[in-house]
């Protein structure tokens, strides 16, 4: 039996995003439930959030999202040995999201699934695409967070109306190395590495900057009833106080663990990405992490929480923006339903 080679890490080479036309403010929903934008602001933070429309599916911002990354990467649609759809709300539960968007795309027979890890989806997800990839399984893997969260909120209840919003990010997962570049280059690259480094074995491979760090994930089942839809008839139910707690005791150690484990002192990063569920929390993590010089994402304040889509969304939002660099070091972690967390370290493409 024989088994494919890996590569030695793995990296994420585009990141792209996607959002809904339609804004929804504060005053919107002030008009409908009980409930202004101060009283917002105050609570999570957000100012406004993006709605898909009716006929606007999971799949179609999916689809927006990855076509951004593959163009961003220069990877064509052939080149995608593996689609990994992170969404806690998907319109069917057969097909899979990631079929249908792999086709869409034009990714002739990847492998394809869905993964719901709800809010810590995305980091879930780039785990597995980084093993799949250092395993040898899958050469590029296109991972993407989307969700459409509008259609399981109850519009009337503004313990949860104000939060949830829709949209997708997305990225492409690849070899760290020089097995990211053309294939020619690839062939001259490791005839100079292999003259360079005779007799080093591995020690080329080691050196490079593998990209995407360990993951450091778990999960808490004490705490599943604190958020949760009863039935395909139903609506996100969330115990606001509780989870608030949870997050902000029981992450940040998390977090500093993903650095430890990356070999990353938290004074090295350039950006520290949590979920953008509401924040409060986010300012509370970026301040027990110990990396002060580093730029804290909030996307939430005009995107609200999009579960899955919210780290990769907010990061192509960053890097449109021109707020960040190739080679920077971002922290990433996730959170939610579940209840479900993750963290790693990535280098920024």
């Amino acid at each position: 039996m024989r088994l494919h080679e890996g590569s030695a890490g793995a990296r994420v080479l585009a990141f792209g995003g996607y959002q809904p036309a339609r804004v929804v403010t504060n005053d919107d929903l002030a008009a409908t439930v009980e409930t202004s934008d101060e009283w917002i602001r105050s609570r999570v933070g957000i100012a406004s959030r993006k709605i898909a429309g009716p006929d606007e599916t999971v799949a179609d911002m999916a689809v927006a999202a990855a076509g951004k990354a593959l163009a961003g990467s220069g990877l064509s649609p052939g080149d995608i040995d593996l689609v990994i759809v992170a969404t806690c709300t998907p319109e069917v539960m057969i097909p899979n999201t990631a079929a249908v968007v792999a086709r869409r795309l034009g990714i002739s027979a990847p492998g394809a699934y869905d993964l719901n890890a709800a809010c810590a989806g995305f980091c879930y997800a780039l785990a597995a695409a980084s093993d799949a990839v250092r395993a040898g399984s899958a050469r590029y893997v296109l991972v993407i967070g989307a969700e459409k969260l509008s259609q399981w909120v109850d519009w009337t209840d503004r313990s949860t109306c104000i939060i949830f919003a829709d949209g997708a990010g997305a990225a492409d997962v690849g070899p760290a190395g020089p097995e990211t570049e053309e294939p020619a280059a690839q062939e001259q690259a490791a005839q100079e590495q292999a003259a360079q480094e005779q007799g080093a074995g591995e020690q080329g491979a080691q050196e490079a900057d593998p990209g995407i760090g360990p993951v450091v994930w778990g999960s808490d089942g004490d705490m599943a009833d604190k958020i949760y839809i009863q039935d395909r008839n139903s609506f996100i139910v969330q115990e606001g106080q509780a989870v608030f707690r949870w997050a902000t005791t029981a992450l940040h150690p998390v977090a500093r663990k993903a650095c430890a484990e990356a070999g990353v002192d938290p004074t090295e990063l350039a950006v520290f990405v949590p979920h953008q569920a509401n924040l409060r929390i986010i300012e509370s993590l970026a301040r027990r992490i110990g990396a002060p010089q580093a730029k804290v994402a909030s996307d939430i304040v005009t995107a609200g929480n999009t579960s899955s889509a919210s780290i990769p969304l907010a990061l192509s939002r960053m890097i449109e923006r021109g707020e960040l660099a190739s080679g920077d070091k971002a922290l990433l972690i996730g959170f939610g339903a579940g209840v479900c967390y993750a963290a790693q370290v990535i280098t920024l493409p």
